[in-house]
């Protein structure tokens, strides 16, 4: 059931945090501060208990104006005149519960309507001229300071944090809050708080552009080698994977084609973790997505992945299914496989459009533009074409004698050259700009990829590109980000664990845990899938984003961290770049051989009785350097150590590639002829492992502590 906190219920019921939690503490019920949740019967009761006050004050304001008027009806006595009196000396009378339980009511019936109106003299309003209905709303970034909200109200820092420190939060002029604190502080003056979801970005909205049609902005996905850039490359009639080492792309491309349907702008990626990287950044860039599929070769691990990330992100798709002019092309199996996944073509009934095509013959190209163009249609997009040009950048770098390069595609109004600018943290000014086919131009309009030169730094792939008025409003814009981004890095956002799970949903925050389902072969991950949505319940549901063969990879983590979702192992390992990214992205992922424990620890954090942890702590790596056989003996290894330590009691995994051999203990481990307890970073070892003997050189060997950790 979902639960409210005190400062909400506040603000409905038009009464300070203070008032409230005094009322509720006199209802019997424990609340600590204006950040605590109660109940939905708590509430009701609350809303019973003031409104018959309010009745009751009524009443007896009633009365009492009745004994007034009949006072007035009778005939006044004549007055004496006063006898001096001595002055007695002033007592201060100490208020009692019952004057404060009155005092309490007449002002809850006050706020409820029974207070006379006081007159005010009011400046006469000129004739046409408008009422300021937003008077009491301010718009504010998350992570301001005290005294910028004291500016946004107009009121002196000094009583905001007074309001602070009664609210419980010991705050200076300086310091930043986040977007409860400034909640909660701007209910007490009186003002509805909107969150701006990036700095500067009310310059856009203050403009008024009529919007007009805009063509769509195309993403193709899909598994490697099934011709993605083959079908780009034949749509553009130019030579995309000649340039490309080993005909396979290696950066982000965008590119504007004109077709007999109309034009489309295509972003050909190097796969699906450069379009999430996006959406994890807040950049939704892409209006339709084409899933290429091979017809000879069907539904790939990549090409789960693909629909996995599209789905959630919540575009359509369509799509195109590739190499049909092969003897051994199938397109029947690749729409039943489809189907499997939730992709049931439209002649099959469902609603995903398919159309086959063959990027060598160019048969069935046209019809997939003529698809595009309508999905767009009936997507209406518009986009103003005047104002100050924004858009997102989808790629940069850096190039040898041109500086940063920031390819942007535009979605709303002009970029020209000599425009000031702001992306992501940093700002410049443009000094020239290109179209996808490398040709200086003076101008951009919405839905055309743009090259820009002039930035002072490289932005990242999602981040906001924004024309400003002049050059010190970009810097002014990307000074205040940076400070933002920092603030956010300070306070890193926590996504869902299990360990917090039980907290989250008691709050009220989560109605859905999503999770990611990694195995070591199909037939686990679908028993893996069974056990795991079968723990469902009526508080919480569970929805398995994405599953998939294979240890858990960075492509894995940055889906969790755009979703918010868990990630579930069983047996497999994780990847050392998968590891540092899932810290990084505060990421929870879980590893088991056991599937019994999986439902038992789900089953337990939705209970909140999750048992102590078990951690996993990598405390050095080890490479293969060469491979020794011994007369009498097993394989032994020399190695390198190249980061951290190795222990003799420690646990290793052996990773061939993104594969795990092996996962078990240290038969021996040896420094010349001596055996030792420990090899740091930087030198030599022979290493032995118990139960496994097939070593190969380049072999990565992960040494790791199991540790248990109390839970928070």
């Amino acid at each position: 059931m979902a639960r409210k906190r005190v400062y909400q219920v506040a603000r409905e019921l038009s009464l300070s945090s203070e008032a409230l939690l005094g009322i509720l503490r006199t209802m019997g019920i424990k609340v600590k501060s204006h950040m605590s949740a109660i109940e939905d019967e708590t509430v009701d009761a609350l809303k019973d208990k003031l409104k018959q006050e309010k009745e009751a004050v009524k009443k007896e304001a009633a009365r009492k104006k009745e004994m007034v008027e009949a006072a007035r009806a009778k005939p006044k006595p004549v007055k004496k005149p006063p006898v001096p009196r001595r002055r007695a000396a002033v007592r201060r009378r100490v208020p009692d519960e019952k004057s404060v339980k009155d005092t309490v009511r007449k002002t809850l019936a006050e706020m409820g309507g029974a207070r006379k109106p006081r007159r005010r003299r009011r400046k006469p309003r000129e004739e046409g001229e408008k009422v300021d209905l937003e008077r009491h709303l301010i718009r504010v970034t998350e992570f301001i300071s005290v005294g910028e909200l004291a500016n946004a109200m107009k009121v002196s820092s000094a009583k905001v944090v007074a309001c602070c420190m009664r609210l419980g939060l010991m705050a200076t002029v300086n310091q930043r809050l986040d977007a409860d604190a400034i909640e909660a502080v701007a209910d007490e003056f009186g003002f509805e708080v909107e969150f701006e979801k990036e700095y500067g970005a009310q310059l856009l909205e203050e403009e008024e552009v009529e919007a007009l049609p805009r063509h769509p902005v195309v993403t193709i996905m899909g598994h490697v080698d099934h011709g993605k850039t083959s079908l780009l490359d034949f749509i553009r009639t130019s030579n995309i994977v000649g340039g490309e080492s080993g005909s396979i792309t290696q950066h982000i491309g965008a590119y504007e084609v004109e077709s007999a349907a109309g034009k489309i702008t295509f972003l050909d990626t190097p796969g699906h973790e450069a379009f999430t990287a996006m959406r994890a950044r807040g950049a939704q860039a892409t209006d339709i997505v084409v899933l290429v599929v091979a017809a000879n070769e069907s539904v790939m691990p990549q090409t789960v992945e693909a629909i996995d990330h599209a789905k959630a992100a919540g575009v359509p798709i369509i799509v195109a299914i590739n190499k049909i002019d092969l003897p051994d092309a199938n397109v029947d199996r690749v729409k039943q496989e489809l189907g499997a996944h939730g992709l049931t073509p439209e002649d099959w009934g469902g609603s995903t459009i398919t159309v086959p095509v063959s990027a060598k013959t160019g048969e069935g190209v046209d019809r997939l533009l003529e698809m595009i163009v309508l999905q767009a249609e009936m997507l209406e997009l518009k986009a103003p074409r005047e104002g100050r040009g924004s858009g997102v950048v989808v790629e940069s770098r850096v190039e040898q004698g041109r500086g940063v390069v920031v390819t942007v595609l535009v979605q709303r109004g002009r970029i020209a050259v000599g425009d000031a600018f702001s992306a992501g943290v940093w700002s410049g000014k443009v000094r020239a700009l290109f179209d996808d086919r490398g040709r200086a131009v003076e101008e951009g309009l919405p839905g055309t990829p743009l090259e820009v030169l002039g930035c002072r730094g490289v932005p990242q792939a999602g981040d906001s590109f924004m024309v400003t008025r002049d050059e010190k409003e970009a810097k002014d814009i990307a000074v205040k980000r940076q400070i933002l981004q920092r603030e956010r890095e300070y306070r890193a956002a926590k996504h869902v664990s299990l360990e917090d799970l039980y907290a989250r949903i008691t709050a009220g925050e989560v109605k859905e845990l999503r999770v990611i389902a990694k195995g070591d072969v199909d037939g686990s991950v679908e028993v893996l899938s069974d056990v795991v949505e079968k723990l469902k319940t009526e508080e919480v549901g569970i929805n398995i984003i994405h599953k998939a063969v294979g240890p858990i990879n960075e492509t894995d983590v940055l889906l969790a961290a755009a979703s918010d979702a868990v990630i579930i192992g069983f047996h497999v390992g994780a990847l050392p770049k998968a590891r540092e990214m899932a810290k990084r992205e505060n990421v929870d992922f879980r590893i088991y051989d056991v599937i019994h424990e999986i439902a038992k620890d789900i089953q337990a954090a939705m209970q909140g009785l999750l048992a102590p942890k078990i951690e996993e702590r990598v405390i050095g790596t080890v490479e293969v350097r060469q491979v020794f056989m011994v007369r009498r003996t097993p394989l032994i290894a020399g190695c390198f150590v190249t980061g951290g330590s190795i222990t003799r009691n420690a646990l290793v995994r052996v990773l061939r590639g993104d594969e795990v051999v092996f996962d078990g203990r240290i038969a021996s481990l040896r420094r010349v002829k001596d055996d030792v307890k420990e090899v740091l970073q930087g030198y030599e070892c022979g290493l032995v492992l118990e139960g496994f003997a097939d070593f190969k050189e380049g072999d990565l060997v992960e040494a790791y502590l199991l540790e248990e950790v109390e839970r928070a």
